[in-house]
């Protein structure tokens, strides 16, 4: 039982974890002072990481890419490829070394032409022709940062990132770099604009996000209710009915918490906010009253405790509160989606909560048959013991 008391607060402990890990918004500038960036991204190859602010009215926007030298010889490079995604042939880059004549950090444009990849010739440092405004070095030790202005064209946020490192120079040209997985698949297509790897990375996202939510909030929850509510009058499932409660409604707000995050990362990544006003109320909602929910388990009073009826109301408010709210939002987030009626999404999600809400009635009036048939035979047996006429209100099928 204390997995299940303890997994829905070590859940969202653990997003909050890998949320801290990766990428930083906040970097050191050549100044010694420090800049926030709007957005980061851990490119998850050779350590290296981007961060950046897009600014709309002028359509620039300011990038720090930041990597670690191989060797103290060695060099780091990143740049752009403005014609083909994925490749590192046509790439335009800026490339970080150390002099070797004075041994002191400098930063030199290069154009990766076919004939770098065939190594016909040495790369030779020349102008580069996409609109880089301005650039910038910061090399200490072996952390490299690789601060940049670039102009952006007009309706294209799109930008095609390359980046590498070497472990030694020859002059001022660089060597070949490492030839492992992790060297050659060191590319990315980033949407800048929403943060993303790729633009249908943002799609990918929003229906991650409205399954796991729709299973979780909008079917589990629902589940661990009716499971809670109807199991535990089968006398031999005591206290198994119990058990399955928790277990569900374990599983249910975990899944949750990690739709729930997945919401806030699409509304950081659109600059509309990513959601409508009242389904973000209702998420907040939702996973405020999952969270009183799983709090109120620490708090259970034994059945002899004379607290125990008033921790049970509010047991049975806030969980119906949030069971009818998540149903709402998943009708919500469906709308948002822009589903139409005879979508087979919310076909399959009526049809797997109509049939949820049959079960319950079905159950609930079966509940209500035997709760009746046990009274009367109760007051049929007390009446029995004496001959008066037997009190019809003793009959009725109240509580």
């Amino acid at each position: 039982m204390n997995l299940f008391f303890t997994l829905p607060f070590l859940t969202p402990i653990f997003f909050l974890f890998t949320m801290a890990l990766g990428c930083n918004l906040r970097h050191q500038t050549s100044d010694g002072g420090f800049k926030m960036y709007q957005k980061c991204m851990d490119l998850q190859t050779q350590e290296a990481s981007l961060a950046w602010t897009l600014y709309p009215r002028n359509c620039t926007i300011d990038m720090v890419f930041s990597g670690s030298l191989p060797s103290p010889s060695g060099w780091v490079g990143w740049g752009i490829n403005p014609k083909s995604p994925n490749q590192m042939t046509n790439s335009q880059v800026l490339i970080a070394m150390k002099d070797p004549n004075t041994g002191q950090p400098i930063l030199l444009p290069f154009v990766l032409d076919p004939s770098v990849k065939l190594q016909q010739n040495p790369v030779l440092s020349r102008s580069l022709d996409i609109p880089i405004i301005t650039s910038s070095l910061i090399l200490r030790g072996n952390s490299v940062k690789i601060f940049s202005l670039y102009k952006l064209h007009p309706n294209k946020t799109s930008l095609n990132h390359v980046w590498n490192r070497g472990i030694y120079v020859q002059g001022y040209s660089p060597t070949i770099h490492g030839l492992s997985q992790e060297d050659l698949k060191s590319t990315k297509t980033v949407e800048m604009l929403s943060g993303l790897a790729s633009p249908n990375d943002y799609y990918a996202l929003k229906t991650s996000h409205a399954i796991i939510n729709s299973f979780s909030w909008g079917f589990l929850l629902l589940l661990g209710v009716i499971t809670a509510r109807y199991l535990k009058h089968f006398l031999p499932l005591d206290p198994s009915w119990f058990y399955m409660h928790v277990g569900v409604q374990v599983t249910g707000y975990g899944l949750g918490i990690s739709g729930f995050a997945m919401g806030l990362k699409l509304a950081s990544v659109s600059d509309s906010g990513g959601i409508s006003g009242t389904h973000r109320k209702l998420g907040f909602a939702i996973v405020s009253l999952g969270t009183l929910q799983s709090v109120a388990l620490f708090f259970r009073p034994k059945k002899t405790n004379k607290y125990r009826k008033y921790w049970k109301s509010y047991h049975h408010f806030v969980g119906y509160a949030c069971v009818t709210i998540s149903v709402v939002n998943v009708f919500q987030g469906f709308d948002l989606l822009g589903l139409s009626p005879d979508s087979k999404a919310k076909l399959v999600y009526c049809l797997v909560f109509s049939s949820l809400v049959g079960i319950c009635a079905a159950l609930e009036i079966n509940s209500w048959v035997i709760y009746c048939r046990k009274k009367k035979e109760e007051n049929e047996d007390e009446g029995g013991s004496t001959e008066e006429e037997p009190d019809f209100n003793k009959l009725s099928c109240r509580k």
